[in-house]
């Protein structure tokens, strides 16, 4: 195995550049939901949400589409200089002197965005700089630089949140700067040729491509599947987040009181923490069961672990149930990009892991949804809904698994 010392100098500085962009965001989006529904009514904050969903999905396709033609440096600090912009905007309108919601929503949109922009050209680099007997390495190392920061960044916000605003909008604004400060001093370009003609016809060309893939129809119900489980994970950032600011009490803890804004922040922390703690185990003990039962099974116990979560306010049952959660997520992560990996063809890998990495903001636009839900609809429902999602994905991946490992099967031969 590749020691960390042999990496690419754009490896070690993309690992410390995502510990600090994954800390801020693990100290600030948990809590974003809250805030707003503060502010402007739980109905409106979901409407809100799915809109910044929304406009960050479509920079992701240009950002996707552009990382191949300008290179993967430019977009990086383009993204970056925004994101700080933005944290340095948001903390002047959350200061002791002058509060704005509605600046502070604009600015979490370009805070999105920038997130969509630079995504794909930092996976991108990621790539073209290691070799395939590295990539495993180097993949998970950033797993663990990305919970580990969200560890972090959870328990920041989980203190500081409520109380401590100010300060901590300012602290993650000079995280942005040092952050950016490596990319554009530091990180290297690795696209050869990038190009410098203006482009021409760039919808048409991102269209003709996605068309393709949506042909494939094992692959597009996989993504399906993927997209009501991911969702799981994403109402405890949302609707679960604005549930237990509004419904639980305050609860002692080893002499500590704790309210529900901290739990969410808590539970986050607690989620990361053991996925950085148990992955090895949890890995080993997978891999003597078969891929298929293994994925069914997660599933499950993902399902069951958050819809837990969504209905009850005892601290003790929370913090048993979101670690059931991550045992079902680290025993169905490995299986499920396992199984993606085998679908795509040689030709149109980039544009299948395109499509699929565009999961991520269809299941915010569905956590979000259950936000403006959950403003009408009882606990006891919302639960259900959460639940049957989680079904929902678990069903589809059911209808799949031959295909699924057939495919499998032929890429390993």
């Amino acid at each position: 195995m590749t020691k960390f010392r042999d990496y690419h100098r754009n490896v070690k500085i993309r690992i410390v550049q995502i510990f600090l962009s994954d800390t801020v965001a693990g100290a600030i989006f948990p809590f974003l939901a809250i805030y707003f529904s503060d502010h402007f009514g739980a109905t409106l904050t979901g409407i809100l949400l799915i809109i910044n969903v929304i406009l960050a999905m479509f920079v992701g396709l240009y950002g996707g589409y552009y990382a191949d033609l300008i290179g993967r440096k430019r977009l990086m600090v383009i993204a970056g200089i925004m994101r700080m912009g933005a944290f340095f905007v948001i903390a002047a309108v959350n200061s002791p002197w002058f509060t704005s919601p509605e600046i502070t929503y604009i600015m979490t949109v370009l805070i999105w965005s920038s997130f969509g922009l630079d995504g794909p050209a930092a996976e991108a680099m990621l790539i073209d700089i290691t070799k395939p007997k590295e990539r495993k390495g180097v993949f998970s190392l950033i797993y663990w630089s990305f919970n580990l920061a969200f560890a972090v960044g959870g328990i920041v916000g989980a203190l500081m949140f409520t109380n401590h605003l100010f300060l901590l909008l300012l602290g993650l604004s000079v995280s942005m700067l040092i952050s950016n400060i490596l990319v554009i001093f530091f990180i290297e370009e690795t696209l050869e040729n990038p190009a410098t003609e203006r482009q021409t016809k760039v919808i048409r060309k991102m269209m003709k491509s996605y068309r393709e893939v949506a042909g494939d129809r094992v692959f597009m119900m996989f993504v399906l599947a993927g997209l009501f489980i991911q969702s799981l994970e994403l109402h405890l950032e949302n609707y679960i987040a604005v549930r237990l600011h509004n419904e639980m009490p305050e609860q002692s803890v080893f002499g500590f009181s704790v309210s529900g804004v901290e739990m969410v922040g808590f539970l986050k922390s607690e989620n990361t923490i053991l996925v950085v703690l148990l992955t090895v185990f949890i890995t080993g003990m997978v891999s003597k069961m078969k891929d298929g039962q293994t994925m069914l099974i997660s599933i499950l116990i993902y399902s069951v672990g958050y819809a837990v979560v969504s209905y009850f306010n005892n601290i003790w049952i929370l913090f048993i149930f979101m670690a059931v959660a991550t045992i079902g997520e680290l025993m169905r992560v490995p299986v499920q990009q396992e199984y993606l990996a085998s679908i795509p063809p040689d030709d149109k890998r980039s544009s299948y892991l395109a499509v699929n990495g565009l999961l991520f903001y269809g299941a915010s636009i569905i956590s979000s949804l259950f936000v403006s839900l959950g403003a009408v609809l009882s606990t006891e429902i919302m639960g259900i809904l959460i639940f049957g999602s989680g079904l929902m994905g678990l069903v589809i991946m059911k209808g799949i698994l031959p295909q699924l490992e057939e495919r499998k099967i032929k890429m390993a031969s």
